[in-house]
């Protein structure tokens, strides 16, 4: 996107912004995976469009990396290049250690303004840290359409990695002092409200980059690059990432399942693979009673599962999108306590509540916010006793928004529950949650 703007220009007034506060409706952020990293075109975008994420992922335990692309030598052009790489990268060194002491720092020192002839470089820099088989990743970058050069180059660069496993969001910068609030497009917007200490963080490490803040000499080149109007923009209590309209932040679509099955009744082998009958099996052997009164299945497909459910459930709810699934599953269950219905999830969600909830092999085909949502109405459709059951293939899959370890990272999130099972090998994940406080297996059987 090409944007004409003079960064001396007093821009859109921050109190415009928040009057507007066109965030108020985005989704939340949420970091599903283990691991963050936030790409930087210059020393210091990394603090005013990401600070208050990286002091809030780093404060939960995630693994994060901050790349920087260029020393951004090219801010202050009477003063010598070198000088002041040097003041940035300090105070960039600086800022980081008081958003997230463990985060990890990698300067590229690429030319400022010169990313476009380093596209080559830059990607194999940012693969590197990615490595050779990323999963769980959130990938944060300038956001594509900032206006800036080098923020658009850095920022499609983040766009081509993005791959099951890899999620991509930008930040914007100078959006703020070129837009307007009642001309944005806020369909991709993603919101992070920052607690008191995080915003505290990042004011003092925006503090950190005196040489983008005050003038660094008389001369009129080196006058101050974020004035004051520009920098109020980046005191606010929240952060606005915007979402890639890829495929990683969608949903898969119903259309996509029924072509599967209009092409074979058995598109992924739930009849005649072993590993299929072996998962079905662990899967039951974990459940922690013998019986439930009441059974949902989530995405029960042609209902290989949900006629092994029917025999340890009184009743059960069986929802698949697709209509051919269901007719073979129906088919398969005929005369027991077994409804089918279709919906697609999460968007149409069943009524009623069920002791035991099961999501197998369907959470990473929705893309995060809609697996938040269904983790919501997961929970508020679980009984006080219920039980969750999630089992998903680990290997990224083509086609999908998420991994399986993914899907479960975020699930074992939920404050609605804590684990009671964690079974993992090398094709699968599963996960047992009950609610908080629940009797083991031989506790409620008085053995122990």
């Amino acid at each position: 996107m090409s944007v004409a703007f003079d960064h001396r220009d007093p821009g859109t007034a921050e109190a415009e912004w928040l009057a507007a506060a066109p965030w108020k409706a985005a989704p939340e952020l949420v970091i599903a995976g283990e691991r963050l990293i936030v790409l930087a075109a210059h020393p210091d975008d990394e603090t005013l469009g990401a600070g208050g994420l990286v002091a809030v992922a780093c404060a939960a335990g995630t693994d994060v990396t901050v790349v920087i692309a260029t020393d951004g030598e090219g801010s202050h052009p009477a003063t010598a290049p070198a000088e002041v790489a040097r003041m940035r990268r300090l105070e960039s060194t600086q800022a980081l250690a008081d958003l997230a002491p463990t985060a990890g720092l990698r300067f590229l020192g690429m030319p400022d303004g010169g990313l476009r002839e380093h596209v080559d470089a830059v990607s194999t820099a940012v693969e590197r840290e990615l490595g050779p088989s990323p999963e769980g990743v959130l990938l944060v970058a300038p956001w594509w359409g900032d206006g800036h050069r080098d923020h658009r180059i850095l920022g499609e660069i983040a766009l081509r990695l993005q791959r099951p496993g890899v999620r991509v969001v930008g930040y914007p910068i100078w959006l703020w002092h070129w837009g307007r609030p009642d001309a944005v497009d806020t369909a991709h917007w993603r919101s992070l409200t920052l607690p008191d200490w995080a915003r505290a963080a990042k004011k003092r490490a925006v503090g950190r980059h005196q040489s983008q803040t005050l003038p660094a000499t008389s001369h009129p080149g080196d006058a101050a690059i974020l004035h004051e109007s520009m920098a109020a923009h980046f005191s606010r209590d929240v952060e606005v990432f915007i979402a890639s309209d890829r495929a990683a932040d969608q949903s898969v679509a119903v259309a996509d399942f029924e072509r599967r099955y209009a092409r074979r009744d058995d598109p992924w082998g739930y009849e005649t693979r072993w590993y299929e009958q072996r998962k079905r099996d662990l899967l039951l052997a974990t459940l922690p009673r013998r019986r439930f009164a009441h059974a949902l299945e989530l995405g029960c497909a042609t209902g290989l599962l949900t006629a092994q459910l029917a025999k340890r459930a009184d009743r059960v709810v069986a929802v698949d999108a697709v209509a051919s699934a269901l007719a073979h599953a129906s088919a398969r269950v005929a005369g027991t306590a077994v409804v089918f219905e279709q919906r697609v999830l999460p968007a149409d969600w069943p009524s009623g509540r069920f002791d035991l909830i099961v999501l197998s092999e369907l959470g990473y085909y929705w893309a995060v916010d809609d697996l938040i949502r269904a983790r919501e109405l997961i929970a508020a459709s679980l009984t006080d006793d219920g039980v969750v059951v999630a089992c998903h293939w680990r290997h990224p899959i083509s086609d999908a928004p998420l991994t399986g370890d993914q899907v479960h990272a975020l699930l074992a999130r939920s404050a609605q529950w804590e684990r009671a099972v964690h079974h993992i090998e090398a094709d699968l994940v599963l996960d047992v949650f009950t609610r908080p406080g629940a009797q083991s297996i031989a506790a409620a059987e008085g053995l122990a």
